[in-house]
This record gives C-alpha cells, structure tokens and sequence, in this order.
C-alpha cells in the first residue's frame, strides 16, 4: 500500500486509546476532535449515520504514502485530503483509526462499529466486495519494482533468473500478483518496512504500489540508492470501503469524488500529494 507534506489539519498531540487501537483526530476544519462525539446526534447531512456523533471515523492502516502517513506529527496524505472532503459535506470533522491491515479485506472494524469508511489505498477485487461496499473508484494504479542500483537487476524476471530475494507488503495485491507469478517474496508488514529491507539487503528488490515508489524516490539518498526497472499494470483501481448495505455513507463519498474531480479539488490534491497529474490515473470508469 503504499509518500510529502502539505495543507492538514492538527492531529491530537497525545494517543488515544479506542478499543486498543491508536486513534488520530484530523478535523476537516483545521481543529482537533477528542473522538468523544459528545452528547449530539450521530445523524450528519444527508441522513448518513455515524459511529461517533460529531466525526466521520475512518479506519487505515499507517504507514502508506503519499496516500496516508504521518508527517511532523500529523496524519496527512491524498486519500485523507479526499476523505475530509467527505466529513467536509456531511458537517463533521474526520477521525482516523490505525487498524492492521488485514482488517480491510474483511471490513471487521466496519462491522464492529469502530469506523464509518475505510481508506488505505485498497484495491478494488471481487474478493473484498463479498464483505464490504466499495465507493467508485478514486484512483488507477500500476505496482513498480524498485531495486538497488548495484543489485544488477533489470526486470522482475530478472530477480528470479539472478536468484535475488523480492519484498513486498503482506495482505496486498502486490504480494499477491507477484505470488500468482511463481515468486516467494519477503513479506513485511508495512510500506516503511518494505523499504528498510531493501535499504538493509534483506531483499535485492521489493514490488509495491507506483505512488509509493514516487514518494520514496523523492528524497535524495533513496534516489541515489536505488531505482525503478519494472512497472506493471495489473488493472487496479483503488476505492474507499464502507459497511455492506450503508447506502447513505456511500453515496456520500461517491458525490465528494465526483465533486472533486469535477471542480478542480481532485487535480490540485493529486498534483500535491503524488505528483504530476496523470487524467488516466484519475479515470471514473467502475472497476
């Protein structure tokens, strides 16, 4: 799943502690929430319902630039920026959950309660669709192979002919492409840990999502180490997740998609957060 700075709201300076889960409030107006709801109604604009009155809660799992880390102390990034716009329409602040990844595939947190919608820079399968409802696509991406520069390393196929060790992320598509292409990669448990495996030679090479790769390569020392030799498009879409059957929620996240992309808002967040605009990498159609 898979880096920069930027316009974000303030982030409550102290953990909190929600069924022992690490909670970071992100207020869509630039304040902090206590996560408490207060004693308000939990019904926002548009008649959605949500788990905590005051706050649109959502699950992710950190870190994952450019679309969600945590910057100087902030959660920030280009599916957080998206979601606000979301909490932004309905009244409420935005609320984020750090939840362990596996969580998504099986929209635990989302049926338990715990979040309204889930954002993680999570591909769209028909796998995830048996547990929970995913919004309209917000993002195409394509899985990039990094290496290092001395690894000799030209292509993915040249990791296997070289008999060089891959990484990748555990639980992700990227795992999973590379698995279902005869490799048994090097699973970590997060997009940092992916990246300090190459930068320690646990792996000569990682395969992870593009914008990740972009991220990292922004800063000067991982661009002098290392470098992309393989990006491969796998159809993937990214969409947010919420409930099965929350109708309401979706049709909400679905509109602030269609709105930003419509007005400009989309564009400008991308070109922040990822980099140059890509109008493919932006493309509506339904996965």
């Amino acid at each position: 799943m898979t880096t920069f700075s930027g316009r974000r709201t303030r982030v409550l300076t102290a953990a909190t502690a929600i069924a022992g889960l690490s909670l970071v409030a992100v207020g869509a107006s630039g304040c902090t929430s206590t996560g408490n709801g207060g004693s308000g109604s939990k019904t926002a604009a548009g008649g959605v319902e949500l788990v905590k009155a005051g706050q649109l809660t959502t699950c992710t799992h950190l870190p994952y630039p450019p679309f969600q880390s945590e910057i100087d102390g902030k959660v920030q990034g280009f599916d957080v920026s998206l979601v606000d716009l979301v909490a932004k329409n309905l009244g409420v602040k935005q609320a984020i959950v750090d939840t362990p990844f596996e969580n998504f595939k099986t929209g635990a947190f989302l049926n338990s309660g715990q979040c309204d919608l889930a954002a993680a820079g999570m591909t769209i399968t028909a796998e995830r669709k048996k547990h929970v409802d995913f919004s309209d696509p917000y993002f195409n991406a394509t899985q990039a192979v990094l290496v290092t520069k001395k690894s000799g390393i030209a292509s993915l196929a040249d990791v296997k002919a070289k008999g060089k060790k891959l990484g990748a992320q555990a639980q992700t598509t990227g795992e999973d492409y590379v698995k279902k292409q005869g490799y048994d990669p090097v699973s970590f448990e997060s997009s940092d840990a992916v990246l300090n495996g190459l930068r320690t030679g646990q792996v000569q090479a990682v395969v992870i999502d593009y914008p990740v790769v972009q991220g990292w390569l922004k800063d000067k020392a991982n661009a002098d180490a290392f470098k992309t030799v393989d990006n491969i498009n796998t159809g993937e879409q990214y969409g947010f997740t919420v409930k099965k059957g929350n109708t309401e929620l979706l049709a909400a996240v679905d509109k602030a998609i269609a709105d930003a992309k419509a007005d400009g808002t989309y564009k400008k967040l991308y070109e922040k957060w990822i980099g140059p605009y890509d109008a493919a990498a932006a493309s509506p159609s339904a996965s």
